[in-house]
């Protein structure tokens, strides 16, 4: 293998590919799959408000191989008639949760398939691949061999022996075909030389050092095509109609068919990064790099790796009859809701558990009561009857060298410097989470000022203040601009969360759409002694609850 080039295109303004996995088209979505496209979108929303530079997020549906033959059978219907109406469903389920995607990929599309039929020519002219005799136990539901470290003996519903995957308990079959290999074996050095030179290349480093740990195993090589007469439903091998390529490498082409392989996809590839669910980590970090590699093309910048949702502390499963269908979430807690549930609890180094009660607890303590809460009697015409965004008093509110020291001055008290600090630091530590791959700590950062904030508000009780009096009148309208503007803040961070909700709050308070971005968000500018744009500015109109509150 050749050494690998680094991608010129480096710094700002440059492009940026972010991924989901497509998804297997054998039945409908559920919340892990939408998991994997909300953390992409909000990591490609992050990414437009920052102006960072041209980005792309595709998506799609996987639509060949065994499963889906098998499937399509016991419906009975075609395979092109289920992949039809399960990718109908996909795109439609995004969609409503308003996942911005550029590009949906089908793999039975002709623009994807002349792709794969191209890369099969460039890892067969690369001399990676020979045909030979393949025999092991196949796992049709995962479409891979698995070794007998990875299986445990069972009995099957008519108390026979069988063999099932210990990771996901599926029965296995053992197979023995002639098929195309790919020398996989031949890769270690090269994988661990990129994996050495690019320590942030899969991310989070639990799982980095997962597929270090891969690589100092055996590492046999992998069958890359089927009989034909097994498996019908996928691409034939070219020049070979009596082999169909293997499912997998069919999919993982599609990263590269979306951005014009095997012609123009020099714009964007390697500038790619992949968000992927643990379960598939074998396919995108080892299989999928070592076959790039193999023709002739650099593995992607970046795997960004998450874990898997679990219903009450139990696996999803369709036996279980839990499976959580994110339209009928939609329809519950509102599109924003959901997303902000999945992207706030879900830490992607471990897995999360999805219950109803906790996400109406969780929704309804930070957006409604905090956030809308806070927006709701910051603006209220009892106590901003002008509905202006009110002047800052510099006497009121004086500037200290060091807020995090500062004792009270003024009429601000030493907690009110805390929350000055806090919120002036929000954007960069928001900013930070989004790049590591951490977006429910960026979102821990904005409750906890959303916290600060009401406590700030509660305890200067501005609806006691009398604004007859002059002096009176300056602290009450320096509390309520203090207040706005941390309100406007978090409603800029939030946008590629709850982008409907932030887009809500920044209206009210009057923030045009010139004025929504990242890099140049400024807060509290009057402390600083600089003028606020936003100052004595008339509120937008009042169109009512921020967030309705959940019912049990």
């Amino acid at each position: 293998p050749r050494p690998l080039r680094r991608a010129a295109a480096t710094g700002p303004g440059r492009r940026l590919l972010l991924s989901t996995p497509i998804f297997y088209a054998n039945g409908p979505p559920h919340i892990g799959h939408l998991y994997s496209a909300l953390l992409a979108d909000a990591l490609l929303r992050h990414r437009r408000l920052r102006a960072a530079g041209p980005a792309r997020l595709c998506t799609g549906t996987d639509e060949h191989g065994l499963k889906i033959q098998q499937a399509a059978a016991a419906a009975g219907t075609s395979p092109a008639e289920l992949c039809d109406r399960v990718s109908g469903l996909f795109r439609q389920a995004l969609t409503q949760a308003g996942v911005a995607y550029t590009d949906f990929t089908r793999t039975s599309e002709p623009r994807h398939q002349r792709a794969v039929r191209h890369f099969w020519g460039a890892l067969r002219d690369g001399g990676v691949l020979y045909k030979g005799s393949y025999e092991g136990w196949y796992c049709t539901p995962e479409e891979s061999f698995l070794p007998e470290s990875q299986l445990a003996e069972r009995t099957d519903a008519q108390g026979r022996p069988c063999k099932v995957s210990v990771e996901t308990g599926h029965e296995v079959h053992w197979t023995k075909e002639e098929n195309y290999m790919f020398r996989l074996s031949a890769f270690r050095d090269p994988l661990q030389n990129w994996l050495r030179d690019n320590p942030r290349a899969i991310f989070p480093n639990p799982f980095y050092q997962c597929v270090l740990r891969w690589l100092d195993e055996d590492l046999p090589d992998l069958s890359v095509s089927r009989e034909r007469s097994r498996l019908q439903w996928g691409i034939p091998v070219p020049s070979d109609p009596t082999q169909t390529i293997y499912v997998w490498v069919d999919a993982l082409v599609n990263y590269l068919s979306v951005v014009g392989y095997p012609e123009s996809h020099g714009a964007w590839w390697p500038a790619v990064h992949h968000v992927v669910g643990k379960d598939i980590l074998k396919f995108h970090a080892l299989y999928w790099p070592a076959l790039l590699l193999a023709a002739g093309l650099d593995p992607p910048e970046r795997i960004l790796v998450h874990s898997h949702w679990t219903v009450r502390g139990q696996k999803m499963s369709k036996s279980l009859g839990n499976v959580v269908d994110p339209t009928v979430c939609v329809g519950q807690y509102g599109v924003d809701g959901l997303r902000y549930f999945l992207l706030r609890q879900g830490v992607p180094e471990r897995d999360c558990d999805y219950y109803d009660e906790k996400v109406v607890k969780l929704v309804n303590s930070e957006l409604a009561d905090a956030l809308g809460g806070l927006l709701n009697r910051s603006t209220a015409p009892s106590i901003n009857p002008s509905n202006t965004y009110p002047r800052f008093s510099e006497p009121c509110f004086p500037k200290v060298p060091d807020s995090r020291d500062a004792k009270g001055t003024g009429r601000a008290s030493a907690e009110d410097y805390k929350l000055v600090a806090a919120v002036a630091s929000l954007p960069a530590q928001v900013d930070s989470y989004f790049e590591g791959f951490q977006i429910y700590k960026a979102l821990e950062c904005i409750a906890q000022c959303v916290r600060q904030t009401n406590g700030f508000f509660q305890r200067h009780k501005p609806w006691k203040l009398d604004r007859r009096d002059a002096a009176e009148q300056l602290w009450l309208d320096t509390i309520l601009h203090v207040t706005l503007e941390c309100l406007r803040v978090y409603g800029t961070l939030l946008q590629p969360v709850v982008p409907h909700m932030a887009d809500k709050l920044l209206s009210r308070l009057a923030v045009g759409p010139a004025e929504r971005g990242l890099s140049g968000l400024t807060f509290l500018a009057r402390y600083d002694g600089k003028p606020c744009p936003f100052e004595g500015r008339q509120l937008g109109p009042d169109t009512g609850v921020l967030f309705h509150r959940l019912g049990k």
